[in-house]
């Protein structure tokens, strides 16, 4: 039993270690990787502690000090993850009213380059039928492979790239002062676009699929958080209903990803409602939240599916919306801090490491 004591010791130290490194505000792939495990790192503590404390608590100071940062911990983490929970209350409202001239279904999906299941994309895609479609990790193969979408789906924005960063934006809706736009990197596209919808009301959509920080990828996250708060920026500063979809190759809880929402403006739909992990499709026990979609408060909701994976390491992501005039009235924008946007200012000035 000692052993076994000095194991759960050692894991439960490791645990914290892996909380807390986050809490360094580095771009190092590092320090961010840790964002990523947030609900396998609660799971993980819960067991460690609760084992440890009913197996081993004793009056001893060390005994004392390790049962107390555990459960800190524990109790940090449970803060962390808890908005998207359904104990926490939602930011997006649901749609009451029925408007079909001013809903728009967005369905995103990361294919993985080399995947050739291009029939059970298809398939996917007529089936769930959505207005506005984007396939992420396109390659030649993949836009050859789903140009007979051009028939339900005039418009398109085809990037095909050989690097996994591809992209191509298929639109039943009008799509107009369309820009395929090198932000950060010119080996990394995004996408900007107007979409009409049927009601005549216009849509500023953007796409992004910034690299992630992992080796072998990107060593820091300098680039994607420059990328993604260059696109807060414009949204804060547009003057029409917003929506950003993609690949961030950041989770939902990311302090980046908190910084890009407060900057923007924009609400994420999964608060109060799940955490809809997409990544790995592979690896039930380690899969996150990186595909998003995130609105301004002009919108509310109609749905929110993680859908059927097609051999991709990626699930794909639908959410249907609904603009309201008076939406965003009822509805709370987030708002940044003065600090807020001081750091955001430093992370898009900074320079990118070689």
């Amino acid at each position: 039993m000692h052993y076994f004591k000095s194991f759960l010791e050692v894991a439960g130290v490791l645990i914290v270690m892996m909380s807390l490194i986050p809490l360094i505000r580095s771009d190092y792939w590092t320090f961010r990787v840790f964002e990523y495990p947030r609900l396998q790192k609660l799971v993980l503590c819960v067991a460690v502690t609760g084992i440890y404390i009913s197996l081993f608590f004793s009056t001893d100071l060390q005994t004392l000090i390790l049962s107390g940062a555990f459960l800190l911990n524990t109790i940090y983490l449970c803060y962390l993850v808890y908005p998207f929970t359904r104990l926490a209350g939602t930011v997006i409202e649901p749609a009451k009213k029925h408007l079909p001239e001013n809903r728009l279904s967005i369905l995103s999906s990361n294919v993985f380059q080399d995947n050739r299941n291009t029939e059970g994309c298809m398939n996917l895609i007529r089936k769930y039928d959505p207005d506005v479609l984007l396939l992420l990790e396109t390659d030649r193969f993949w836009h050859e492979s789903t140009l007979a979408l051009q028939k339900d789906y005039p418009y398109e924005v085809p990037v095909p790239l050989e690097n996994t960063y591809g992209m191509l934006l298929y639109s039943k809706l009008e799509l107009s002062d369309v820009q395929v736009r090198y932000l950060v990197d010119e080996e990394i596209p995004s996408i900007k676009a107007q979409v009409a919808l049927p009601s005549g009301q216009r849509i500023q959509l953007f796409c992004v699929h910034p690299t992630p920080p992992v080796p072998g990828e990107n060593l820091h996250s300098t680039e994607r958080d420059k990328e993604l708060l260059l696109v807060a920026k414009e949204v804060k500063a547009s003057r029409l209903p917003c929506i950003v979809v993609g690949d961030l190759n950041d989770v939902a809880w990311s302090y980046t990803t908190d910084l890009f929402t407060k900057i923007s403006g924009l609400l994420d739909p999964r608060i109060g409602r799940g955490f809809y992990n997409t990544f790995h499709a592979g690896m039930p026990l380690l899969r996150f939240p990186l595909d998003h979609v995130f609105c301004s408060t002009d919108f509310k909701l109609v749905e929110l599916a993680r859908l059927e994976n097609f051999s991709s390491d990626h699930f794909p992501i639908l959410l249907s919306l609904q603009y309201e005039q008076a939406a965003s009235a009822e509805q709370e924008e987030p708002e940044a801090e003065p600090e807020d946007i001081e750091l955001a200012n430093e992370k898009i000035s900074k320079e990118v490491p070689e």
